[in-house]
């Protein structure tokens, strides 16, 4: 496939050093559970990311969250600000914040001061999405006006509804596309009935990523559905491309991905395929 004109913004990557000295990452370590234990036997940094992309169109890239248990998590934009300086990518970052705790306005600060930090992934667990503590911190992107990146699958849409509605001007990235993570008719409708639901909500853009893992052996024609779905209920204007790696190279490699979404979207306008491939990320963060 000729990629010469072809050029795209990676919306969901992760680098890590597993020997860095103040970065820790909790689902890469050797107790974690199979596959994801597997990269924690290598390190990824940006070089690998533009010796694995560069050739197929990549431009730009989103770094998200990886050094999930660190002490502190500001030491991650730190290393990744100053990665960006050496070699342009990644151009912009989402880093975490635990928005329950009482210094998330001190730590969201602490983040700022490093320009290519962009927004927070809080990778929390259980009913946080209503937890009024969650919520205190989580108003504090609209003053400081960043994103906010959830993962969340079709079972707890509501609640993101809910949280969506109840800060209108905060863009949530709304993760790997909702997470679907089975593959048969009953949870594809409950899915899509969860994406319909939380497309009402203006401030919430999906992110088409990530469906290796729900999906092992998948092929073009058994993601295309997932892609046409998201497309269909979000509109050009709310989607965009990210690849989840090098998560999801456990199951595939780079050029398929690429090569796959392309294939699918091979119908779209010139400038329907620009919104979902780059335009759209670009704007978002700013890049």
């Amino acid at each position: 496939m000729n990629t010469k004109a072809f050029k795209f913004t990676d919306s969901h990557v992760h680098f890590y050093d597993m020997a860095h000295p103040t970065l820790y990452y909790g689902h890469w370590q050797p107790d974690e559970d199979l596959p994801l234990r597997e990269l924690g036997n290598r390190n990824y940094l940006a070089t690998d990311f533009i010796e694995d992309t560069q050739s197929f169109g990549m431009e730009k890239a989103v770094h998200v969250q990886a050094a999930i248990g660190s002490k502190d998590p500001v030491e991650e934009t730190k290393w990744l600000q100053n990665t960006y300086n050496k070699i342009g990518i990644p151009n912009a970052i989402v880093g975490h914040v635990d928005l329950r705790s009482s210094n998330a306005k001190e730590i969201i600060e602490d983040h700022l001061k490093y320009k290519n930090f962009k927004g927070i992934r809080d990778f929390s667990y259980g009913d946080y999405l209503t937890s009024s503590a969650f919520r205190r911190g989580f108003k504090l992107l609209d003053e400081y006006e960043l994103i906010a990146c959830i993962a969340t699958e079709w079972p707890e849409i509501s609640k993101l509804k809910n949280l969506a509605s109840t800060y209108p001007n905060i863009r949530i990235i709304l993760d790997h596309a909702g997470k679907p993570i089975e593959r048969n008719d009953e949870y594809f409708s409950n899915w899509k009935n969860g994406l319909k639901s939380i497309s009402k909500e203006d401030n919430v853009i999906c992110k088409i990523s990530g469906l290796g893992m729900g999906d092992h052996h998948w092929t073009t024609e058994s993601i295309k559905p997932y892609v046409e779905t998201c497309i269909e209920v979000f509109g050009f204007d709310r989607v965009i491309f990210g690849s989840n790696w090098p998560v999801d190279s456990l199951w595939s490699n780079y050029e398929k991905v690429i090569n796959s979404y392309r294939e699918i979207t091979n119908q779209l306008t010139l400038s329907e395929r620009e919104k979902f491939f780059f335009k759209n990320v670009d704007y978002i963060y700013d890049i």
